[in-house]
């Protein structure tokens, strides 16, 4: 039996419609619709892990061996399966490396395939850095039209790179009345966020004020949805204090959300995209050790293993982080006052990447954009 699978390209994927802000958020929301019906799988025995990751080591007496020798170096496979109308398994690649930059190159380059449920065979592979931020960036969005007041004006970019331009599109979309903008980069001066404010001007004229804050506490204080998307080490991390939100603030994190105060959580609504990845991020690091390389108590910067420690220390009980799927699904409310701050944990998970790409590859056949390729007539070995 032959097999043929379509090739697509970054330029195929643009071509067939990878930046639809409207079309990747309503995506999202049926995946999340799908994972509370629990029409999914990912990997493991309990289906919960985010993926396979290869960590490198620091030193090898190994000649050429990879080494960890920058910030998030490391290899990752998330395979997953999708159910509803999509009806797919598949997996996204990556390979990370910071040294990338150097070379004009993104520091991560993805791939996602397409596999058929039954035979297992490629169905499309498809370039996917672009699939990937813009599914991360509507994931909190999607989660903000329950989430945030309604009313929103101010919005805050904390981490003005690529997946929070990404989110900052899906967010217009979903809060219209935004009409300020706050953005906060690793300076006033930092290029990324004179691009993002750029970008913001140029695309966005119902933006009357933009702001580039010169703390972390300026960008939080008076903002009504919070979007923290950082990728920063160890040592370059910020401490968050609950206190700088005001009332009614949605905070959505997908990056590095650093709290030292765990139980200031208590005094907010706490919502989880899966609550089952972070209890096994958090038994990770316990496996871990209690300490880190230089004999200090080991931190995590996660906020939905925040939500799984206070569960854990039985300082809050599990039906107090709220679910997002089941906020989706109409199980819980979302927000229930306009005083109630939000902090909602946007881990992700390969099953968002398999809903765009299936999305993408199907608008691709139908403008005929892509390369098929084959990968036999027929196979040599039965």
């Amino acid at each position: 039996m032959s097999i043929d699978f379509l090739y697509l390209n970054e330029k195929d994927m643009i071509a067939a419609g990878v930046m639809d802000v409207a079309g990747c958020v309503e995506a999202m929301r049926e995946t999340m619709s799908l994972f509370g019906k629990k029409d999914f799988l990912l990997g493991g025995p309990k289906a919960d892990e985010h993926g396979l990751q290869i960590n490198f080591p620091a030193t090898s007496d190994i000649e050429g061996f990879p080494l960890d020798d920058g910030p998030d170096r490391r290899f990752n496979a998330m395979p997953a399966y999708l159910g509803g109308k999509y009806h797919i398994a598949g997996q996204k690649f990556y390979g990370s490396n910071n040294h990338n930059l150097q070379k004009g190159l993104p520091r991560s380059i993805l791939m996602v395939t397409l596999n058929d449920v039954d035979t297992g065979a490629p169905i499309a592979y498809m370039s996917a850095n672009l699939l990937s931020a813009m599914r991360t960036g509507a994931m909190p969005a999607m989660a903000a039209s329950y989430l945030a007041r309604k009313d929103s004006k101010v919005l805050s970019l904390i981490g003005p790179g690529v997946i929070n331009k990404c989110a900052f599109q899906c967010y217009m979309e979903v809060l219209p009345e935004i009409d300020t903008l706050k953005i906060r980069g690793s300076s006033v001066h930092s290029k990324s966020a004179l691009h993002m404010k750029k970008f913001a001007e140029e695309n966005y004229p119902q933006i009357k004020n933009i702001i580039i804050c010169d703390s972390l506490e300026e960008a939080c204080r008076d903002s009504d949805v919070v979007s923290e998307a950082m990728s920063v080490t160890k040592q370059d991390m910020e401490e968050f204090k609950l206190e700088w939100f005001k009332k009614g603030a949605a905070v959505f994190s997908m990056g590095s959300f650093l709290v030292r105060d765990h139980e200031s959580y208590l005094g907010t609504t706490m919502v989880a995209d899966n609550y089952g990845m972070y209890e096994k991020y958090l038994k990770n690091f316990i496996a871990r050790g209690p300490v880190d390389e230089l004999g200090r108590k080991r931190e995590w910067s996660i906020m939905g293993i925040d939500f799984v420690y206070l569960v854990n220390e039985k300082k809050t009980e599990r039906k107090n982080v709220l679910n997002l799927c089941d906020i989706v699904n109409g199980i819980s409310d979302g927000r229930t006052s306009d005083d109630e701050i939000v902090m909602c944990s946007i881990g992700g998970m390969p099953i968002e990447d398999l809903a765009w790409g299936y999305e993408c590859y199907k608008k691709a056949e139908e403008k005929g954009i892509g390369t098929k390729l084959n990968l036999w007539d027929e196979p040599y070995y039965i």
